[in-house]
């Protein structure tokens, strides 16, 4: 799967995950969707590295979870990182 094909997946992993993981994240819905696009394509690279995994395919389960997956695990580090930053101007 190209480039193109992990964006368009970013995007809606990363609705996804906002929807599994809500919050108060830094950020409104384009910063999710932004952070959505890394996520996957950080699941897609630890999954091809690390478990060899197969993703090729778009329709593919295994895709979708790794997309997923790197999209919740980069929006609880965005959420750790602009957790204090209201707190800061107080």
């Amino acid at each position: 799967m190209g480039i193109i094909g992990w964006i368009v997946l970013g995007l809606i992993a990363g609705a996804i995950a906002k929807l599994i993981l809500p919050g108060k994240q830094g950020g409104g819905w384009i910063v999710t969707l932004i952070l959505g696009v890394v996520g996957a394509l950080l699941g897609g690279f630890l999954g091809s590295v690390l478990f060899n995994a197969p993703l090729e395919d778009f329709w593919s389960l295994q895709t979708w979870l790794l997309a997923i997956g790197g999209s919740i695990i980069v929006l609880l580090i965005w959420g750790l990182v602009t957790r204090n930053r209201g707190n800061a101007r107080a």
